[in-house]
C-alpha cells in the first residue's frame, strides 16, 4: 500500500511500515509540514497515498471527500506516547486486511478499529 505520513506522527514509522511492505511517504519528507490540510490532502491524492494521521480535522467528511481518493486512518489515542503509537499502527497493519482501507476514514482507537465510507454515493 501506498501511504503517506502526517508531519503529527513519529518519523520511525516510516521503517515499521516500510518492513511490512508499504511504500510511505512523509508530509515532511515532501516539504509540507505546516501546510493547510486542504494542500496535504491533495499531495496525499495526487500522489495516490493512503494518508495517516492524528490530525481530527480529515475526519471531517464535508472537506475531505472526492470522487476517488485513497482514504484516511485516522489514529485517536487517549494516552500520548509514540512507542505505543507504533506498536498500536504497527499491529493494525499487521493483523488487518489493509486493502479493504482504500477509499475510506479508518478510525483507529486503543479499543477498536472502526470504517467509514468517504463518499456519499
Amino acid at each position: 500500500m501506498n501511504l503517506k505520513l502526517d508531519e503529527n506522527l513519529p518519523e520511525r514509522l516510516v521503517g515499521v511500515l516500510a518492513r511490512l511492505g508499504h511504500d510511505v511517504d512523509t508530509v515532511r519528507r515532501e516539504g509540507l509540514a505546516g501546510e493547510a490540510d486542504e494542500h496535504v490532502w491533495q499531495a496525499a491524492q495526487s500522489a495516490r497515498r493512503f494518508l495517516i494521521t492524528q490530525d481530527l480535522d480529515f475526519s471531517d467528511l464535508r472537506r475531505f471527500t472526492t470522487q476517488t481518493h485513497c482514504g484516511v486512518l485516522l489514529v485517536r489515542r487517549r494516552r500520548p506516547g509514540r512507542d505505543a503509537l507504533l506498536y498500536h499502527v504497527r499491529n493494525a497493519f499487521a493483523s488487518e486486511d489493509v486493502t479493504k482501507w482504500s477509499n475510506r476514514l479508518v478510525v483507529l482507537t486503543e479499543r477498536k478499529l472502526r470504517m467509514f465510507p468517504m463518499s456519499s454515493s
